[in-house]
């Protein structure tokens, strides 16, 4: 369709039925010859088409079993009223050639409405990136600023000159990491009271602070973790242990999930049970086998008291039975490719869309998975949905109502009906 910018006001549409085989040249003689000297000289369509008032005349016919129909489109630069009246003058029209034929309006179609839809969808997309473009800059500023601050608030902290938060001299407990990218992450997380290790050698500073302070240890989830860990266990009174989630670094954990290791510390004197729970060696004693916790170490004069009167000495505690190793799990192919996927979401709060094909159909964050689900139209195949949340009765009941045959989840919720024919993993099953 050719349209002229500057004239098109006005698109009219009709169909044409013919009783017989006509061609697109008979169509538009008829249009010529049967509308002339219908309207006056004013409405004429040669001279309103010589005029550039009304455009090029399209036609598209198709002839089947001996009969013919098509469309008939005429771009106008008249004004509403002429326009409606040489529309209605195309009515008129009783034959193609020598066969019989009839014209119908379909429609007078305003082209600057059109225009102005998609000037307005247009719109809409620049000013979203406008303010998609303000937003990461004003972020990118701020993020900036942050950084500069928190880069300046690293104290070098004793004769080893260990990467330091700011409140370590004056705060009655700190938090020992393992490197100077931890201390950063912390402070982006509003923790000023961390020190640095840097290394399995422990420094003196750290050595002499634990015997001062209340001393949290926090570490990566890693190996290399651990091996810090049984030094400062060795060498230093620590009365608290945290740990990232394992894989992970304490560098590269978001603020919440700083906050949710930290809360969930234990006592040092845990230490034992938890490598045992984890699979690994019993560090040697740290030195300090009259601490039985935070409040004996805190409270030294009760302690000597207690030394002195053997007799009000409470008796010692039974070790406890030593739990033979639970035996792995034997997993199928299936559930190992679903213990990878969790690996995959586990710590990022997202969930994803798998196909029957085990390919990911798509990815969202947690919060989003009931709407994301609701929202499907069924016709994808999801075969299961993994993601790092819990399982509630809510997200059982669609994933059920869609013919989803498996859920892979961190735990399991409250659940007080499980469907039929649905199969619910989660962490614990591949531990």
């Amino acid at each position: 369709m050719n349209l002229d910018p500057n004239t098109t006001k006005y698109m009219i549409k009709a169909n044409i039925n013919a009783d017989g085989v006509v061609e697109k040249p008979d169509v538009v003689g008829a249009i010529f010859g049967q509308t002339e000297g219908l309207l006056g000289e004013e409405l004429d369509l040669r001279d309103l088409q010589k005029g550039g008032r009304i455009g090029r005349i399209e036609v598209n016919v198709n002839s089947q079993k001996g009969k013919s129909d098509g469309v008939v489109e005429i771009p106008s630069g008249l004004d509403s009223v002429e326009t409606a009246i040489l529309a209605s003058a195309l009515e008129t029209i009783d034959r193609v050639g020598p066969c019989k034929a009839k014209v119908k309006i379909i429609s007078i179609e305003d082209v600057r409405v059109r225009k102005r839809d998609l000037i307005v969808d247009r719109a809409k997309e620049l000013l979203a990136e406008m303010l998609e473009e303000s937003k990461n800059v004003s972020g990118n500023i701020a993020d900036s600023v942050k950084e500069a601050v928190q880069v300046h608030e690293i104290l070098s902290y004793g004769q080893e000159h260990l990467p330091a938060g700011p409140n370590v001299s004056n705060s009655d407990a700190i938090i020992v990491v393992e490197g100077r990218n931890d201390v950063l992450n912390l402070l982006k997380a509003g923790i000023k009271n961390s020190i640095a290790v840097e290394g399995t050698n422990i420094p003196n500073t750290i050595i002499e602070l634990s015997k001062q302070k209340t001393v949290t240890a926090f570490l990566d989830g890693d190996r290399g973790g651990e091996l810090v860990l049984k030094e400062l266990m060795q060498t230093c009174e620590i009365d608290f242990l945290a740990r990232a989630p394992k894989g992970k670094e304490v560098e590269e954990l978001t603020s919440k999930q700083i906050m949710k290791a930290l809360r969930h510390k234990v006592m040092a004197d845990q230490f034992n049970e938890l490598i045992e729970e984890n699979g690994g060696s019993q560090p040697q004693s740290n030195g300090r086998k009259e601490k039985s916790d935070f409040k004996s170490r805190k409270d030294k004069d009760s302690r000597k008291d207690r030394k002195e009167r053997p007799k009000d000495k409470p008796p010692k505690a039974e070790p406890k039975p030593v739990k033979p190793a639970k035996p792995a799990p034997k997993l199928s192919d299936e559930h190992m490719m679903f213990r990878d996927m969790f690996n995959e979401v586990a710590g990022k709060s997202k969930a994803r869309l798998i196909s029957e094909a085990n390919a990911v159909i798509a990815e969202m964050p947690v919060k989003d998975l009931a709407e994301s689900l609701k929202g499907q139209d069924g016709t994808q195949g999801i075969k299961a949905v993994v993601f790092d949340g819990i399982i509630t009765q809510r997200l059982l009941d669609i994933s059920s109502n869609m013919g989803i045959g498996t859920l892979v989840a961190s735990k399991m919720g409250k659940v007080s009906k499980f469907p039929d024919g649905l199969e619910a993993l989660t962490k614990a099953d591949f531990e």
